[in-house]
């Protein structure tokens, strides 16, 4: 959402800044990173073919033959990869390069279209990637680091569009590190349409998390993604589900072990995997609506204007279990935060000052709201890529939080995320807030496509801290849903069959919301009607007023529904609240 006069929602405000991340999955790294293993001199170039001179793609393959060298438009030079996706395929197209183990490596590319990404598979330690937003129209540099595990010899590079998306081009690709012994053979590497591969060894058979001591089932082999096999052991019932490492269309398989509940909700990983999601939340901020209530709705209110209603706090309807006030901004420290109330805002309410606004948040907290700060937005664009940048994060967090009187925070960083590093400054932030604490995330719908997305892993690494995640189910245009069927956005079978890859995913039901804008107005598309979201809670809770498609079982829990904004609610005389709050206030 930018602060601009056109009314824009949370995902739109990255088109006026023209930066952000619809898979927001790795940081961008500028320049050679160091290596990590002894005096090695980084190498040169160590993709073949980097920029298609050749007129062929060897060694690239793509999937599905779907992509070839293009004379127009390019870069640089005289020829480009050009490949088009089709509605169930992405048009990977990748190559392995030899590395050197424990090393550190930087990948870069220059990229045109919609939703196009690069990445790397099988580093051996943390698969990273990145994307581009946007329509096209003009090349622009993607890059993302990584270092190698301590066995990793060779690895996957890729790029790939976006089902359904027009024809992406890619140009100059570059692989800086040292380089790995031999030529190795091209790959088209992992397929986001196959089945996950069976293990080679079978997985621990100690549920990880939880409470319970009971041993988990060995490997079952079985074709069935997210929600597989369910089988007897031990006295009780587990359910296999296949879920990926690393982005998609990364398929690095793990089986993901959920008993019936009586064993304390384990979970075990197979062999080698890297983490699994955690086990039900029991802290202060888990479990989802934590202090909130069974089912919420989430608000955004606009610290600024931009043609909606213009509101106090005190103004946003009584139906808002939780208020996320949008937003924090970037500070020059990297991962500082700071807030207070925007000027304009101010100015067009007559006045309206901290102290004022302290108070209002105090009105809030005697009515029974939970309010929050939302990182985000035009000037919060953050990054937390280490420990100190952690730190700060946190750090300065809590003293807005104490100073305002918020009662936690809200994650909408669409520039991308560290999982790894978020969670660390998440987990600390909740420590020094204590009981009470709420954690909320708003990632845009490709965020969640898949549990090696970075939104998703941040999410799974904060799952014991974690309120809700309320997920953009807007301006994405069409989507896969956990039955690998597309969907069209502003539908009921939209929300139902993408909020069930989240539930499926690892996620408590009561972590799942459905984010829809409040208006045609709020948002560039994907409005949907409020008795269409009520239908999709319905379904996805009861399995009652669903539309064509019917997920595999049923989550009463679900945690609720979010929307942006409180503001353009109001000027469509507060549906939202009226329709969507009522609802969910009312559902069991």
């Amino acid at each position: 959402m930018a602060r601009a006069s056109s009314p824009h929602p949370l995902r739109r405000r990255r088109a006026l800044l023209a930066a952000g991340a619809a898979f927001s999955i790795a940081l961008a790294a500028a320049g050679v990173v160091a290596l990590t293993t002894g005096a090695q001199a980084a190498t040169g170039n160590l993709v073949q073919n980097p920029g298609f001179e050749s007129g062929s793609l060897s060694p690239w393959s793509c999937t599905s033959n779907s992509g070839s060298a293009v004379g127009s438009p390019v870069h640089s030079g005289s020829f480009a990869l050009q490949a088009t996706p089709a509605g169930s395929d992405d048009a990977q197209c990748s190559q392995t390069v030899g590395v050197q183990p424990s090393s550190s490596y930087t990948l870069s590319a220059w990229v045109n279209g919609s939703y196009v990404y690069i990445g790397e598979t099988g580093t051996g330690a943390t698969d990273t990637s990145t994307w581009t937003p946007g329509t096209g129209g003009s090349y622009q540099q993607l890059t993302t680091s990584f270092t190698t595990g301590a066995g990793t010899t060779s690895l996957t590079i890729w790029v790939h569009g976006w089902y359904a998306e027009p024809a992406y081009q890619a140009d100059d690709f570059s692989l800086t590190g040292p380089g790995g012994g031999g030529s190795p053979s091209p790959s088209t590497g992992p397929s986001s349409s196959s089945p996950a591969p069976s293990p080679s060894t079978s997985p621990s058979t100690s549920p990880t998390g939880g409470t319970g001591t009971c041993a988990a089932p060995a490997w079952v082999s079985t074709t069935a993604y997210n929600g597989g096999a369910v089988v007897s052991y031990g006295g009780h019932q587990w359910t296999a589900k296949w879920w990926t490492q690393g982005d998609i269309p990364g398929n690095n398989a793990q089986n993901v072990w959920t008993d019936d509940g009586s064993c304390g909700g384990g979970t075990s990983p197979s062999a080698g995997a890297s983490a699994s999601p955690s086990a039900s939340p029991t802290g202060s901020g888990g479990g989802g609506g934590t202090n909130t209530g069974k089912h919420v709705l989430t608000g955004y209110w606009q610290d600024f204007t931009n043609g909606a209603t213009v509101q106090r706090l005190t103004d946003v309807n009584s139906a808002y279990d939780i208020i996320a006030v949008a937003f924090a901004n970037a500070d020059s420290t990297p991962g500082q935060i700071t807030f207070s109330v925007d000027p304009g805002l101010s100015s067009a309410l007559g006045g309206y000052t901290d102290a004022q606004f302290k108070a209002d948040i105090a009105t809030e907290h005697a009515r029974g709201k939970k309010v929050i700060l939302s990182v985000g937005g035009q000037n919060g664009t953050i990054s937390v890529g280490d420990s100190a940048s952690a730190a700060n994060f946190a750090g300065s967090a809590h003293s807005i939080l104490q100073n305002y009187g918020f009662d936690g925070i809200d994650i909408d960083l669409e520039n991308g995320v560290n999982a790894t590093f978020m969670a660390q400054a998440l987990h600390s932030l909740a420590s020094m807030v204590g009981s009470g604490f709420v954690l909320t995330m708003a990632p845009q719908t490709i965020d969640m496509q898949s549990t090696g997305m970075a939104y998703f892993q941040l999410a799974l690494n904060v799952k014991d801290i974690l309120t809700i995640v309320n997920t953009q189910y807007y301006n994405s245009g069409t989507m896969n849903g956990c039955d690998g069927n597309v969907y069209a956005e502003g539908t009921e079978n939209f929300l139902v069959a993408l909020a069930c890859i989240q539930l499926q995913g690892g996620l408590n039901p009561s972590q799942v919301g459905l984010g829809v804008p409040a208006s045609s107005s709020a948002a560039g598309s994907g409005f949907t009607s409020p008795s269409v979201v009520d239908n999709a809670l319905d379904c996805l809770a009861s399995g009652t007023n669903c539309g064509s498609f019917k997920p595999p079982t049923t989550w009463p829990g679900i945690g609720g529904a979010m929307t942006w904004s409180t503001n353009w609610d109001a000027s469509n005389g507060n549906q939202i609240a009226s329709i969507v709050g009522t609802h969910l206030h009312a559902m069991p």
